[in-house]
C-alpha cells in the first residue's frame, strides 16, 4: 500500500493555526496509520513525504520539514517497536537533492534497520516519479556502455533493478490519498501504474485520517481483488 498524505496545510488553515501545527498533526497521524496497518497485517507501506515538487514551497516551511524528517528517523534507531517488529525503514527518491545532515541521519536509519524484512517502511523524500524513470533510464544506459547490461535483453525486471536496487518495494497493489485531490500526482507510476493498482480517494485531511477511512480503502482493494477472480 502506498500513502500520499495531502492536506496537511488545508488543515492547519481551516483550524486557524500555523502550517507547522499541520505538519506536526500529520505526522501524528503517520504514526497511528502504521500501526493501524500492522495490525491488518500490511507488510510494505510507501508514503509520500516530500516531492521534488515541495521544494517550491517557503523555505520556512521546508526547513521545518526537514527538521521533523531528522527527529523522526533519528528516533528509528531506538525506537523498540520498529524493532521488536522488525521493520525495515528505507528511503526512495533523489538523495542527492537532500541536506548532508538529514540524508546522514536517513542513512542511519536504514543501516539500523537493514537486517529487518517483517515489515517494510518505504519513505519517499524529494520524490519524482519520472525523475525516478529518468535516474533509471540513465542507469540502464550507463550499464549498456559499460557491457553489463545487453541492449537486446533488457526487460521491465532490468528497469526496476535501477528504479529500486536493494529497495524492498514489490507492485502497488493500493494508493490512497487523502485530502479530497483525485490524482496520484506522479507516484510510483511505475510499480502503481504498471501494476493497474486500486486508488481510493478520500475527503479527510491526513491530520483527520481515521481508521475507518483505511478500513474503506482496504474495501475498495478487496473489492478489485473480487473483480478480477
Amino acid at each position: 500500500m502506498a500513502i500520499i498524505q495531502d492536506g496537511n496545510r488545508r488543515y492547519a488553515r481551516l483550524n486557524n493555526v500555523g502550517t507547522i501545527d499541520g505538519h506536526r498533526a500529520g505526522a501524528e497521524t503517520t504514526q497511528r496509520v502504521l500501526e493501524w496497518a500492522q495490525d491488518l497485517g500490511i507488510r510494505t507501506i510507501t508514503l509520500y513525504s516530500f516531492s521534488t515538487e515541495n521544494f517550491k514551497r517557503d523555505p520556512a516551511e521546508v526547513d521545518y520539514l526537514f527538521e521533523l524528517f531528522k527527529r523522526k528517523f533519528a528516533e528509528i534507531r531506538e525506537d523498540d517497536r520498529v524493532h521488536r517488529n522488525q521493520i525495515r525503514v528505507q528511503m526512495i527518491g533523489d538523495r542527492s537533492m537532500l541536506p548532508h545532515d538529514l540524508l546522514e541521519i536517513i542513512e542511519a536509519a536504514e543501516d539500523a534497520t537493514r537486517h529487518y524484512s517483517r515489515y517494510f517502511l518505504n519513505i519517499a523524500l524529494a520524490y519524482g516519479g519520472r525523475n525516478e524513470i529518468v535516474h533509471a533510464a540513465r542507469g540502464v544506459v550507463a550499464g549498456v556502455r559499460e557491457g553489463t547490461v545487453k541492449a537486446d535483453a533488457i526487460t521491465p525486471k532490468t528497469v526496476e533493478y535501477y528504479l529500486y536496487d536493494g529497495i524492498h518495494l514489490p507492485p502497488v497493489d493500493l494508493i490512497v490519498r487523502t485530502g479530497n485531490e483525485r490524482r496520484t500526482s506522479n507516484f510510483l507510476p511505475w510499480m502503481a501504474n504498471g501494476n493497474e493498482c486500486a486508488v481510493y480517494f478520500c475527503a479527510p485531511y491526513w491530520p483527520v485520517f481515521r481508521k475507518i477511512d483505511l478500513l474503506r480503502a482496504i474495501r475498495v482493494y478487496d473489492q478489485r481483488v473480487r473483480r478480477r477472480r
